[in-house]
């Protein structure tokens, strides 16, 4: 099972965790505090950016039945919707910028240019996801119901196409989205499946007319005879910020790592215990500035969950501070490159879409997924060094139970050697005594050929 104890897990007392939780709330109070105009201008300069981006683009366009023209134009409208989808829709939506009372540059009033409606979107995610962080059956963002990524959820048949069904995910990502939040609204409005003139049905159909209507009716006619190319470079556009999109979010929940959580969890969880889940269930990747700005500064996941109403822009900042906790409560801090992320996800991704008999791990102990039990039988080191007086948590735990396993493994290896090798000897004498009874038998044949007498 995943994990059902988190301060077993991250073998942390509850002081500990109430200590860790009001140190995170001073992060949270700092950065509120010092939220200003340094912030409001960031925020508005990348609105003017991305505008002009796709304003340009759009221009270039009008030229796309000439190869460079095309190539300019979709690259630059690729960057547009990359940058409105992730460091603006999505941060917006989040209510990020909610506490400038900009009308404009609100959560409630910012329309994302992506298929599914920013409302819809808001109540399953903000609610859904970010509440039950990778709990299982309460995150519909955990595999978004088509992927199985632990090895809790059940197998079956339907899994074998998993790898197919991800990269069909990959491809029309933002669909996808689309259609998850959409079923989640109707679930949390109670409205019936035949209701065809549901308010949440009502909405998503509109924002699928408005949507395709835009990219694929309305700009590409107002190149005119350049409306053909001008629809494929729309298309590959909305592919390019589909596929980076997913390639963002699958580095920051799916990697080894990031952890998953049964809802016996949430039973009386605290506010700290939230933060520790959020630390524990989500992954950053290493980027540089272009890089952190393009993902929307998703690279710091483990700090978007954390607090996902502050900022983007002061992530940076506030990794350094969470780093320190971590060091602080010997908690691990997971992180990689971007490849090294996607390439572990996309493993899960194929691994379990296996039956369990063929995967040697189990859920306790698993790359993609452990819990409290990992440790069991283990004797792990006391809380504190007594040397250094520093914390031992679960980075230390984690160490230990590595080199107890390797060591286990090796123990395994060597008996199985040695059997082997009992089972040779022994089939070597099996061998030997049975070519010593027929060499028994062939001499008692020839002596009593010898005494036959003669006729």
């Amino acid at each position: 099972m995943a994990i059902t104890d988190i301060g077993a897990f991250a073998h942390l007392t509850a002081a500990d965790i109430e200590t860790l939780g009001d140190e995170l709330d001073a992060i949270r109070r700092s950065v509120e505090l010092s939220r200003g105009e340094r912030d409001a201008r960031y925020i508005r300069h990348t609105i003017a950016a991305q505008r002009g981006l796709e304003v340009a683009g759009r221009a270039v366009l009008f030229g796309s039945r000439n190869r460079w023209a095309w190539l300019t134009g979709t690259a630059l409208l690729s960057l547009a919707k990359i940058i409105e989808n992730m460091e603006l829709g999505h941060n917006i939506s989040h209510g990020q910028w909610d506490w400038m009372n900009d009308p404009e540059i609100h959560s409630g009033t910012w329309e994302w240019d992506q298929t599914g409606p920013s409302a819809q979107w808001r109540r399953a995610h903000n609610y859904s996801h970010h509440t039950y962080t990778n709990v299982l059956g309460k995150d519909e963002d955990l595999g978004f119901g088509i992927l199985r990524m632990t090895r809790d959820e059940p197998w079956r048949p339907l899994h074998l196409v998993q790898p197919i069904a991800n990269l069909v995910l990959a491809a029309s990502f933002e669909w996808g989205i689309a259609l998850h939040d959409w079923k989640i609204d109707k679930q949390l409005s109670g409205v019936p499946r035949w209701q065809l003139a549901s308010e949440p049905n009502v909405l998503f159909a509109r924002k699928i007319a408005r949507q395709v209507g835009k990219d694929f009716v309305f700009y590409p006619a107002l190149t005119g005879p350049a409306w053909k190319s001008t629809l494929k470079a729309n298309a590959t556009a909305n592919l390019v910020r589909n596929l980076w999109a997913y390639a963002v979010i699958f580095c920051g929940h799916f990697p080894d790592g990031a952890e998953k959580f049964t809802e016996e969890q949430l039973t009386g969880e605290t506010r700290a215990e939230w933060y520790l889940r959020q630390m524990l269930g989500s992954a950053d990747f290493e980027a540089g500035r272009p890089m952190a700005f393009l993902s929307g500064n998703l690279c710091y996941q483990i700090e978007h969950h954390l607090f996902p109403d502050l900022p983007s822009n002061r992530y940076p900042e506030i990794a350094v501070r969470v780093r320190e906790l971590c060091d602080k409560y010997d908690l691990p801090y997971t992180t990689g490159s971007l490849g090294r992320q996607y390439l572990l996800a996309f493993r899960t991704i194929h691994k379990l879409a296996l039956p369990d008999r063929f995967l040697r791990r189990t859920a306790d102990d698993a790359p993609e997924t452990s819990s409290e039990r990992k440790f069991a039988g283990i004797a792990l080191p006391t809380r504190v060094d007594p040397a250094t007086g520093r914390h031992r948590g679960l980075r230390s735990a984690l160490h230990e139970a590595k080199i107890v396993l390797r060591q286990k493994a090796e123990h395994e290896k060597q008996v199985l050697r040695e059997a082997k090798l009992a089972l040779q000897e022994k089939a070597r004498h099996e061998q030997d005594v049975l070519r010593e009874a027929r060499s028994t038998v062939r001499d008692r044949v020839r002596a009593r050929g010898r005494r036959r007498p003669a006729t």
